[in-house]
């Protein structure tokens, strides 16, 4: 089902540039401070074409999207970026901590062309629904570039590891390219040029149906793309280079996966007083508080209380701080009859605290509707669960719902069921470097 194949990706020239000073978070994680940052690490960062300044003045004819075209030719034209000699699939590995935690993991996954392909076809299926103005942004630099320096995170399901294992082979070899980024995590890639072995990984790629993990913007943008170089060509051609997006491809079944939670904080209810809300949530949580006295106490009840949070997983637990000396764990009812409280939600959907936290908690306990989520009039995010909690006690929000990470399996299930997870649901961890290999759409044989 999955078309995969090599290419030859323009990469940044290492006997000119060291490629820890050249590339950069995916640019939807690019703050204006990182901004900077990436300008003054080096004049060859990609950071004017993955996300450049917007300047005074621009227009039609001189903008962010045509800088970033003009920077992209310059680079080619000089050496700075240099086009690999044959078609390659390309392994890459990111060694990272887990934030949080003692524990280090190590993701594999290979790099390669994927046929774009509409989701009605059920070869790659989303988990999230996009938003307007990034795919409009996106686009627009697709079409003065005809580049994609980003990766598209996508998940397979391959039990038996085949691939992984050519991947576990591949890592004990030295690393065409090392680096660490600005967290701490070790990016390597390696080149995968020998015929054989790309026809074994396209051929147990051919059975797969595809996940977007991380992405889905610059995916429905390379869907776009696509349709609108097939609406000018003179006749239909399946090999076309916009057919086919770059992505980096990783087992369900990999030990190096991880997703963290997207805690919630929540302000301006009007009214809003924590016990009347604890009351009306006992309609469908039995609670568990965690109180504390002094500062003392309360490292000793942070302790506790995260212990439990993780052990209640299988009722669907739910962390809540409001402040006022105590952390509360609320845990789902046994036998909740998911047909009268939620008849339309999914039983897939119904196994992610998540949802049962915007559908219970927030919507009917709250009174903020799905539609002033969307436009987080209520509701801000924080991966940082000690950043979620300071911000109650530092006044900016009412009540904090501090969260267990979603599991890829579940992921995985939501996907190919068709349906869609909350807004900020899942965070998977590293995130892929753009700018390690880059896909020139125009001439990428």
């Amino acid at each position: 089902m999955a078309e995969i194949r090599a290419f030859r990706a323009y990469r940044f020239n290492a006997a000119t540039v060291s490629s820890a000073d050249v590339t950069t978070q995916p640019y939807d994680k690019i703050t204006p401070a990182m901004q900077e940052r990436y300008y003054a690490a080096s004049p060859f960062n990609l950071i004017p074409i993955e996300k450049g300044r917007v300047l005074p003045g621009d227009s039609s004819e001189t903008n962010v999207y045509t800088r970033a075209a003009a920077k992209l030719n310059e680079w080619i034209s000089s050496g700075i970026l240099v086009k690999d000699p044959v078609p390659t699939v390309y392994a890459y590995s990111q060694d990272y901590a887990v934030p949080g935690t003692n524990t280090r993991r190590v993701r594999r996954g290979f790099i390669a062309l994927g046929r774009v392909e509409d989701y009605a076809a059920e070869i790659v299926f989303r988990h999230e629904r996009t938003l307007t103005a990034p795919k409009a942004d996106r686009l627009e630099l697709l079409r003065h570039t005809h580049a994609q320096t980003g990766l598209l995170f996508m998940l397979y399901d391959e039990p038996s590891k085949q691939i992984d294992s050519m991947l576990e082979m591949i890592s004990r070899t030295p690393a065409t390219v090392e680096l660490k980024d600005e967290y701490g995590v070790i990016h390597q890639l390696w080149t995968i040029t020998d015929a054989g072995s790309i026809r074994r990984i396209a051929a147990a790629m051919a059975a797969q149906k595809l996940i977007i993990a991380d992405g889905h913007h610059r995916y429905e943008t390379a869907l776009a793309f696509r349709d609108e170089c097939r609406a000018r060509a003179s006749e239909a051609n399946p090999d076309a280079p916009y057919e086919f997006a770059m992505m980096a491809l990783f087992n369900t079944h990999s030990s190096g996966l991880t997703i963290l939670p997207t805690h919630r904080v929540i302000r301006n209810v009007a009214n809003f007083d924590f016990a009347k809300f604890r009351a009306q949530a006992s309609r469908y949580f039995d609670w568990y508080g965690y109180p504390f006295y002094s500062q003392e106490e309360r490292a000793g009840a942070y302790e506790d209380f995260l212990r439990d949070l993780e052990r209640q997983r299988v009722r669907h637990a739910i962390g809540v701080y409001g402040g006022g000396g105590a952390f509360y764990l609320f845990v789902l009812k046994r036998n909740t009859d998911f047909a009268q409280v939620l008849p339309d939600v999914s039983e897939a959907q119904r196994e992610l605290d998540v949802v049962l936290l915007h559908r219970l908690l927030i919507e009917k306990c709250l009174g903020i509707t799905a539609e002033a989520v969307t436009g987080e009039q209520h509701i801000s995010y924080e991966r940082d669960m000690s950043a979620a909690i300071a911000a109650v006690d530092g006044g900016e929000a009412q009540v904090a719902f501090l969260l267990n990470a979603v599991r890829v399996r579940q992921v995985a299930e939501i996907a190919l069921g068709g349906d869609v997870l909350p807004q900020k649901s899942t965070d998977f961890y590293p995130k892929l470097l753009s700018g390690l290999v880059i896909y020139r759409i125009e001439d990428s044989k």
